[in-house]
């Protein structure tokens, strides 16, 4: 009797085990057991994923998720604008992770249709980088690593923040393409980045996430300081600026570049692009303030 009672418990536990998880655009995404087999649809997921104590369990992902080292062996299944939909139906992924506002929705939405579990990610603040690394932890089973990465985010973040409080506002143009010129707004993360850096989008009220903009508009709004994501394919693209001599971010040399892995992806790399433009918007109110001296 104690014997059939102790099996029909296991079966209970078995039957019931589960938990579900909140994903960032509010959708209750349910799990049976922890997940083994993911396919990552950007570079940021499988920064965050790797964060959360990921080993093998990535089995495929986009081009550029080439951080951390581990991820540039990952098998591509395509861009994060189009993926090989074959090739994802192949791996029999347990878990799909999607990017709502970088990647193709038409693709998501059918891979949705075709049964497969889907978690959307995009941190909209530093909280929101946390708790993915956190939530990604609780799927794949790996809560010593995620809890012990999330609170060292955390307490980076916090010294920063010690670092950094109480400064004057500094106006910035935050660029993110040349051709055409785009930037953010004020739902992006890296305006949360710039105003945590007491900074001031000056293009943040704009409805779009990545809004194109015209020079003029620019030059109307005039910001203390321009600040370009660089990388590899984006040389040169400071001096572009240097033309504009009636921008006073020009006309005082307060034109800078970042590195934009550091703060386009929503990932753990997000604290160095933060002190990078910390120390930009720092050194433009120390010059404004030599300025009024010799003046």
């Amino acid at each position: 009797m104690k014997v059939l009672l102790f099996i029909l418990l296991i079966v209970t536990c078995s039957a019931t085990y589960g938990f579900e998880i909140i994903d960032d655009e509010s959708n209750i995404v349910k799990f049976d057991t922890t997940v083994k087999r993911i396919i990552s649809l950007s570079p940021h997921a499988t920064e965050l994923l790797f964060a959360a104590g990921a080993t093998n369990q990535i089995i495929a992902t986009v081009s550029f998720s080439d951080y951390p080292e581990a991820a540039k062996a990952i098998p591509r299944i395509g861009s994060y604008k189009k993926v090989d939909l074959e090739s994802v139906i192949k791996l029999k992924p347990d878990l799909i992770v999607a990017w709502k506002s970088g990647g193709s929705l038409e693709q998501v939405h059918e891979l949705q249709r075709l049964g497969y579990k889907i978690y959307f990610s995009e941190p909209r603040g530093f909280k929101g980088v946390a708790e993915n690394i956190s939530k990604f932890g609780r799927m794949l089973g790996t809560e010593n690593v995620s809890t012990k990465n999330a609170d060292k985010f955390i307490n980076e973040l916090q010294s920063l923040k010690q670092k950094y409080k109480a400064l004057k506002s500094v106006s910035v143009f935050y660029q993110v393409w040349n051709m055409p010129l785009m930037t953010i707004n004020n739902g992006h993360l890296i305006t949360n980045v710039i105003e945590f850096c007491g900074g001031r989008n000056v293009f943040g009220e704009l409805s779009a996430r990545a809004p194109r903009v015209s020079i003029e508009s620019v030059i109307s709004r005039n910001p203390q300081t321009i600040i370009i994501g660089m990388s590899e394919n984006r040389k040169g693209w400071e001096k572009e600026w240097y033309k504009w001599n009636a921008l006073q971010a020009v006309e005082r040399k307060h034109v800078y570049t970042v590195n934009a892995d550091y703060i386009v992806r929503q990932g753990p790399r997000i604290l160095k692009g933060t002190k990078q433009v910390c120390e930009i918007l720092e050194n433009v109110r120390n010059s404004d303030k030599s300025n009024k001296k010799s003046n």
